[in-house]
């Protein structure tokens, strides 16, 4: 049995170098020895199980097949099925790994085959000499001319031929501000992606307050006719020019504006996109994007919690408030939470909050100095607004930070500068669409919330379905507080 391994270092990111080589049927356009490739029975080009038949320079026909393919793992296995060359049993994998200083990636590309006797040597010369060193430098040079856009534009994994029309689907449609009832499911035309665009088949969309507010009144973000929603999960159906990180088939997720989630199929920018690993479902994407994203900074950006902190959590058993506690508490933080029942007392303690309080919103403060002894919370989270936020400043310690990242109940009155100066307190108003404008800054924080959801460290509670004909019932059950953990739509 022959073994080879090749490896190298390209200077690219490792999303940019994956984008082409999970396309099995990519290799014509950037590899020197393939001149022609089409993959068999019009199968995705990311499928397992797919054949791609191919022609090298010399004449010789190959058919090879995708046995394996992890975007977690960046790698892929495959087999040749036929081949004019003596390569029996031939079985390569493609494996990618990171590398921290500049950005660049490592490529290992290793394969085991048999060969008649005698043509040992000659065959490992021509697959690591012409196959594997080729495809090094010729992928290399391929990226730095821009090969990303070529691949969409020529790849097998291009658009269906229908992608310039439009295509009809339900969405909820919010013909003017108002209660719940204003949510209407109406058919809608979705056009395709235009430059810098994607056009997704939704299949799990996430419910937030922040829904409630722009439906609620006038607000510049939501204007009638217009469908709501911010955040989703979806499959690339076709991408528009200039898209370099997401090609078809891709299962991607969102929280962004602007609006538009609350739909079946869904055109929007790319730019806000970020591709799925294999161990993170749809419907724990829908419902963790938003809540899940703003964890992350409000326990890492806005306030990095160290442990031993102590940790006031406002709605703990709500769907950021439960991602809070469990993330504050594997930090090393002492977790205090505020909650309005029993039963969401119950919820807060099972995700970590050492302390949850039952008690009415003016009434928690003195709970929080007994617990601490007078010390009170060194960070209080509170997405309430008007009804908490002097109870909040209350519970603070010296010199502690008050991050209102939500308004529930009403944005509070103004704050003084002179009982800021009580305290020599922070109070900050962050808002998550600031911290995830730079695409490199949202695909941070999204790595991030992906490996605390696959390491086990913060288990997503999905406690209400809804239909997406069936939004207005969600909003009434999130503005009656009857809902706990997280809310998602299904198209």
């Amino acid at each position: 049995m022959v073994a080879i391994m090749r490896s190298t270092v390209i200077n690219a990111p490792i999303e940019a170098v994956w984008r082409v080589l999970r396309d099995f049927n990519s290799h014509h356009l950037w590899h020197p020895q393939v001149t022609t490739s089409e993959i068999e029975e019009g199968l995705p080009p990311d499928q397992p199980g797919c054949v791609r038949r191919f022609r090298l320079r010399d004449g010789a026909e190959l058919r090879e097949q995708l046995i394996a393919l992890s975007d977690r793992d960046f790698s892929f296995t495959y087999c040749i099925l036929d081949s004019p060359i003596p390569l029996l049993d031939y079985v390569a994998t493609v494996r990618l790994r990171p590398v921290t200083d500049g950005g660049h990636t490592f490529w290992e590309w290793r394969s085991t085959f048999r060969t008649p006797p005698g043509l040992e040597d000659e065959l490992a010369g021509l697959v690591g000499r012409d196959i594997y060193d080729a495809g090094f430098a010729a992928l290399g040079a391929f990226l730095g001319r821009g090969g990303g856009t070529r691949l969409r534009a020529a790849a097998g994994a291009a658009q269906p031929a229908s992608r310039a029309d439009a295509i009809e689907a339900e969405a909820i449609v919010v013909r003017g501000h108002g209660g719940p009832e204003v949510l209407v499911a109406e058919q809608v035309r979705v056009p395709p992606p235009g430059p810098g665009e994607v056009r997704l088949r939704q299949t799990a969309i996430g419910v937030n307050y922040l829904d409630v507010y722009l439906r609620a009144e006038p607000n510049g973000l939501l204007i009638p006719p217009a469908t709501p929603g911010v955040e989703g999960v979806g499959e690339v159906m076709d991408v528009g020019e200039g898209v370099t990180h997401i090609l078809p088939g891709d299962r991607v997720a969102y929280a962004c504006l602007p609006v538009g989630s609350y739909a079946a199929l869904r055109t929007m920018p790319a730019q806000q996109l970020v591709v799925l690993p294999e161990a993170i479902d749809d419907e724990t994407a829908a419902a963790v994007m938003l809540k899940g994203m703003t964890a992350e900074y409000l326990l890492h950006r806005t306030h990095r919690v160290q442990r031993g902190d102590v940790v006031l959590v406002h709605a703990a058993a709500g769907g950021v408030g439960l991602l809070l506690c469990q993330w504050a508490k594997h930090i090393g933080a002492t977790v205090i939470g505020t909650v309005s029942t029993p039963d969401k007392a119950r919820l807060a303690r099972d995700a970590g909050c050492d302390y949850p309080i039952v008690a009415p919103l003016a009434e928690f403060a003195p709970q929080v100095k007994e617990i601490t002894r007078g010390h009170g919370a060194d960070v209080v989270y509170d997405g309430i607004g008007k009804a908490s936020f002097a109870g909040s400043f209350e519970a603070l310690a010296l010199r502690g930070h008050l991050i209102l990242y939500g308004h529930a109940t009403g944005m509070p009155d103004p704050i003084s500068h002179a009982t800021l100066a009580e305290k020599s307190a922070t109070v900050t108003r962050p808002v998550l669409f600031h911290y995830t404008a730079a695409a490199e800054d949202l695909r941070d924080m999204a790595r991030n919330l992906f490996r605390m959801i696959e390491s086990g460290a913060l288990q997503v509670s999905i406690n209400q379905r809804f239909p997406l004909r069936q939004a207005a019932e969600a909003h009434r059950e999130l503005e009656a507080r009857r809902t706990t953990g997280s809310t998602i739509l299904l198209p």
